[in-house]
């Protein structure tokens, strides 16, 4: 699990980039909703910016400042250095992503890079690493529209890890992988998903900042090998009424040093103490989290029972209708103990996503708190008597709820800060104010006939 700690120098890039003929490289960072933006530079200019950044006018980046103090930097990590596997029309690429200053040199508190950054401090001084393991799962279709208000056209028919003959969605499938391994990403599996033309590619546990732009390069990359193919592939949650939507299934563990410590070999359930406090956070936190692992309108229509996504807040180890699955421990495999949480949706940003999924764990170890006992019976099929005995509370079933819940939440305004706190309220609340009033082609269909 240990990540090497050697940083690549400014010289070490510039011979990558002369090595392998790179003429631009896209300068990449998040706004706070998780969206890729960025800039190109020439390799003329390369070494000036690696000395001291690029300037950009931050004023039309969602989430970030007001046109009167809109001069901002964009400062390359190095590590984070990647050639395309791809040329950029005529031209080799490269990328970096980078942490956005202030002009003073400080770190703009708009950043969702810096955020996950600075919550990743709070556990570095205990000696810990938060490693993570999402599964992002999406959908390939003809074209990014609706064909005669039906729904998108889909590619094929197959279900849940069905291995059929080489189809198209299968071979965009294997490029897809070869060009993350290409951009140095390892990739563990993939298979087709339980919906029609879902498909899903796992990567490797990383550190969770390493993942989190990974969960970006990967997004990307799914994008482009579908666009090559004069085809489409989406992360939106809940794309087709009646199937089951995409989500974010998030493994994830704490290490000190190479020890994973959320393992206990003497527990019933193989969970230290520091493990069952990690979840119980998660479980006490999730409804005011729920906002930013799950941050669109159409989040909340993949959030609804019967289609595998969690609704129920509960753990348990078989179960795959509770919110947290702990994976059944492997004699031998003590450093694969982990918790996966399954309500977030590929659409979110993760560098916000992870970071208050680890606030919610470390409020959970710091207060001490008491992890409820597992559920393991089907809580889709229990009655609401049924499950207000067991205690089983509901996530937020609307964007309107989740906002309701976020801006009550002590924890996600001091885990994010205020700036990007009341910067996604105002986001999402606009968002839901222009559903709440939209004519969706359900009422057209509905009434328009009959009233």
């Amino acid at each position: 699990m240990m990540r090497k700690t050697k940083k690549r120098t400014k010289e070490e890039v510039l011979e990558l980039i002369d090595k392998n003929g790179v003429q631009s490289i896209r300068l990449w960072f998040a706004d706070i909703l998780g969206q890729l933006k960025g800039m190109s530079v020439t390799r003329s200019e390369i070494e000036g910016v690696l000395e001291e950044g690029q300037g950009f006018d931050g004023s039309s980046i969602e989430g970030f400042v007001r046109i009167e103090e809109s001069d901002m930097m964009a400062i390359p990590d190095l590590d984070t250095f990647r050639i395309f596997p791809w040329k950029i029309g005529d031209e080799k690429g490269a990328l970096m992503f980078c942490d956005i200053q202030n002009p003073d040199g400080t770190p703009f508190e708009g950043d969702p890079r810096y955020i996950l950054k600075k919550t990743l401090d709070k556990i570095k001084k205990r000696g810990w690493t938060y490693y993570l393991g999402p599964e992002l799962e999406y959908f390939y279709f003809k074209n990014n529209s609706y064909k005669n208000g039906s729904g998108p056209e889909i590619l094929d028919e197959g279900s849940y890890f069905d291995y059929s003959t080489i189809n198209e969605p299968v071979r965009m499938r294997k490029r897809t992988i070869s060009a993350l391994e290409d951009l140095g990403i390892p990739v563990e599996c993939s298979h087709h998903e339980v919906a029609q033309s879902q498909h899903e590619i796992d990567l490797q546990y990383q550190d969770a900042l390493t993942m989190a732009d990974y969960t970006m390069i990967y997004r990307l990359v799914v994008k482009e090998i579908a666009l090559e193919n004069n085809l489409y592939a989406t992360f939106m949650p809940k794309p087709i009424f009646g199937i089951n939507g995409s989500g974010m299934h998030t493994h994830q563990s704490l290490f000190e040093g190479d020890k994973n410590i959320f393992f206990e070999a003497k527990d019933q359930y193989h969970l230290s103490k520091t493990a069952k406090s990690f979840v119980a956070g998660l479980l006490n936190h999730v409804k005011e989290f729920t906002l930013v692992t799950n941050q669109w309108v159409n989040s909340y229509k993949r959030l609804v029972p019967g289609y595998e996504a969690p609704v129920y807040i509960s753990w348990g180890r078989r179960n795959r209708s509770s919110l947290i699955r702990v994976p059944m421990y492997k004699l031998g495999k003590e450093k694969a103990t982990r918790i996966e949480l399954r309500s977030p949706d590929p659409a979110c940003n993760p560098y916000l996503a992870f970071s208050v999924m680890l606030a919610a764990g470390l409020k959970g170890i710091e207060k001490n708190y008491a992890l409820p006992e597992p559920v393991e019976e089907d809580i889709y099929d229990m009655t609401p008597k049924e499950r207000a005995k067991n205690k089983i509370d509901t996530l937020p079933d609307s964007l309107e709820n989740a906002i309701k819940l976020f801006e009550k939440s002590e924890l996600m305004q001091e885990t994010l800060g205020d700036h990007i706190f009341n910067r996604l309220i105002a986001n999402k609340k606009k968002e839901w104010d222009e559903f709440r009033v939209h004519v969706s082609q359900y009422e057209i269909q509905k009434y328009l006939s009959i009233l």
